[in-house]
């Protein structure tokens, strides 16, 4: 199995930090890769992601360990066919900067270790994927939404970064000296 593994301290109280994770529904929210999570009851959950080469991927999971405002973990259910599980770990930062969030991820691979290099050839490797997840997290924590402008790496469409050449501005724009 992959494994992954990431933090991020958000500037905000630990039980308001767990309570919007535990809400599954928000993640797609903030992770990019996630197409939909549907509750299907309070421990079972029913994902959609996107997949390398624009394929998707969907799997159930269940919660197998919560601890309001402490941790959350689950796994995905047996005859899936993604094998995932993971954990968040929610700690108080220290000199009461807010929330520290740790994210720990294990799973297998669609197609195994040739999928995992195909995904990063895509620039959908996990690593990467969790960081830029968990700072857009922070964002929506912190001020309420992600932040995307021209100049970030992600531009302002979906997907993976989406790149292009600079460009000198146009008659309406007002260059200053």
């Amino acid at each position: 199995m992959l494994h992954v593994s990431r933090s991020v301290t958000v500037r905000r109280p630990r039980d308001e930090v767990y309570q919007f994770w535990r809400r599954l529904e928000n993640l797609p929210g903030f992770m990019r890769h996630v197409r939909a999570v549907t509750i299907t009851n309070d421990r079972r959950s029913h994902w959609i992601v996107n997949a390398p080469a624009g394929q998707k991927l969907e799997w159930d999971a269940e919660i197998v360990d919560d601890r309001p405002g402490v941790r959350l973990s689950w796994r995905s259910l047996e005859g899936s066919d993604v094998r995932h599980e993971g954990v968040v770990v929610f700690r108080d930062a220290p000199a009461d900067r807010g929330t520290e969030v740790e994210v720990d991820l294990r799973y297998d691979a669609p197609a195994g270790t040739v999928g995992a290099a195909i995904a990063k050839l895509f620039g959908e490797e996990p690593s990467q994927q969790i960081r830029d997840d968990l700072r857009r997290f922070k964002q929506v924590m912190e001020i309420g939404e992600v932040v995307l402008s021209e100049g970030s790496l992600e531009g302002t469409g979906e997907g993976p970064a989406r790149e292009r050449p600079a460009q000198a501005p146009g008659p309406e724009v007002e260059v200053r000296r």
